[in-house]
């Protein structure tokens, strides 16, 4: 079985587990040794054969149309992105190609993330590798990266660094939706020797994480509240904006906007002084 059957039977399975029979208009009947539905009763819903669906989700590399997947995905009610997530697992759609485009270079990137200060800003690829942050973005998170790391990414300096536990006030929504970004992300990079580097030595340091990863729960890029307490300015809101690179698909600029007037006024609070703002 490829990386990338396997991940999908096991996403399958994830899925399953959190459809209540009840949910679906079936008895919840005896007891059941797992939440969720059944194989079986899955595959009656979907209206596919119990062999074709536990094949599927055994990893097997057996052929699903779309018109088949789309009837699992309605059965089990994805949202977009996971249903898109499916489809990409099963082979259905078109992976992504790496653009060739040579509109947009490095150094346009630094001179555009530069530009946004005083809003800060940074661009990751799309395992949170942090590939540039404007001064601003380093002021206000400065804290965030006190521990030694084996390279910079957020969602590694979210989880492990106790500073950012600290001061990250909405940290119970933000590290499961980065989780699940990451999860999305995910489908286009299995069995990269270096996501899966990465995946296995966050997974073996931060139980969180590895217990997150298991839910194989996956998100939409969507517009949220940042919640910071930080030790100057106190409290700050902002509206995390992630954009789009499409010259360069696996990079993502970051851009966080007060979400109202008192984190603006209190926003230079957060600079250090010029002799520091490129630590």
């Amino acid at each position: 079985m490829s990386a990338q059957r396997v991940e999908l039977g096991e996403f399958l399975k994830a899925r399953r587990a959190r459809v209540a029979p009840g949910d679906v208009g079936l008895p919840a009947g005896g007891r059941r040794r797992t939440p969720g539905l059944r194989r079986e009763e899955l595959a009656q819903l979907a209206g596919v054969g119990v062999t074709w669906y536990t094949w599927l989700e055994q990893g097997r590399p057996i052929n699903a149309s779309g018109q088949v997947l789309d009837a699992v995905a309605t059965t089990l009610g994805l949202t977009p992105v996971e249903r898109e997530h499916l489809y990409r697992l099963a082979e259905a759609t078109p992976v992504r190609l790496p653009s060739t485009s040579d509109c947009a270079s490095e150094a346009v990137f630094i001179e555009i993330v530069n530009a946004l200060d005083p809003l800060p800003a940074v661009i990751t690829n799309t395992r949170f590798d942090i590939i540039r942050a404007n001064r601003a973005y380093n002021d206000l998170f400065h804290d965030w990266h006190q521990l030694p790391c084996i390279h910079k990414n957020l969602l590694w300096c979210v989880i492990t660094e106790p500073s950012a536990r600290a001061q990250l006030l909405n940290y119970e929504t933000e590290v499961p939706y980065l989780v699940g970004r990451l999860r999305s992300a995910y489908g286009e990079h299995i069995g990269d020797p270096d996501w899966e580097t990465d995946l296995e030595r966050l997974r073996a340091i931060s139980p969180e994480f590895a217990q997150l990863w298991s839910r194989h729960e996956v998100a939409a890029c969507t517009p949220r509240l940042r919640r910071i307490l930080n030790p100057v300015a106190g409290e700050l809101d902002f509206t995390v904006t992630e954009l789009a690179v499409p010259a360069h698909p696996d990079l993502v600029l970051f851009v966080e906007t007060p979400a109202n007037e008192d984190t603006r006024t209190k926003l230079p609070l957060t600079r250090r002084q010029p002799a520091d703002q490129s630590a």
